[in-house]
């Protein structure tokens, strides 16, 4: 079947905004005296704020109410945005313009599905928002991955259906969300790691449109 869109994850696909987030987890973390390290950072790949933060306190065993929970998410969020301001076009991950740019001359949609509440933020400062038919973020969803939520969403605002689309992850829990959507799904990274993928390349770099 052809395809008819293709629905990129942003973090470690698009933009390697995961550096800024690890920075911003592990300042808290440190922050209530809960060791982070890169190896939990992971887990936290794909993952809501919210989940985010209660894996980091079930880490150091720490319970909060639900006022404080809101005061920590906030001024992780803070954080990560003073990182974010960083960003320039120059921090596209390798093949990224390229091949949106493809999807755009093939008639191919394009849409984004992210956990992030700051998508369209990054989008504008990496000045490709315009290529995007649907962006899907944190603030419509409500559901993380594992749950296809996101895409099924991002399908649906295309007026499309799974099998139209292609779902491009780095994450194991964005691939599992691919997958459970029912989804094909092309992951970015070790292929070792994203074994629920119908094929693994380093970057988009290492695809071309016309292989879909």
């Amino acid at each position: 079947m052809a395809v008819k869109a293709c629905i990129f994850d942003m973090d470690g696909v698009i933009v390697d905004t995961a550096k800024f987030h690890f920075k911003a987890w592990q300042r808290l973390a440190d922050s209530l005296g809960i060791p982070f390290t890169e190896h939990q950072n992971e887990q936290l790949k794909g993952v809501s704020r919210v989940d985010s933060l209660e894996k980091i306190l079930s880490w150091g065993n720490l319970e909060l109410n639900s006022q404080k929970k809101i005061e920590l998410m906030e001024l992780k969020n803070k954080w990560y945005l003073d990182f974010v301001e960083e960003v320039t076009p120059a921090d596209m991950l390798p093949g990224t313009f390229g091949f949106l740019t493809a999807c755009k001359s093939n008639d191919v949609k394009v849409a984004l599905g992210s956990s992030s509440k700051n998508a369209i933020l990054i989008l504008e400062k990496l000045e490709i928002i315009h290529l995007f038919d649907s962006i899907v973020d944190g603030n419509k969803i409500t559901l993380s991955k594992p749950n296809p939520e996101v895409f099924l969403r991002a399908a649906r605002e295309m007026d499309l259906t799974p099998a139209d689309c292609v779902v491009f992850e780095d994450a194991i829990s964005g691939v599992e969300a691919a997958k459970a959507g029912g989804f094909r799904c092309v992951g970015i990274g070790d292929p070792s790691i994203l074994t629920q993928a119908d094929r693994v390349v380093d970057s988009l770099a290492s695809i071309q449109l016309s292989e879909l």
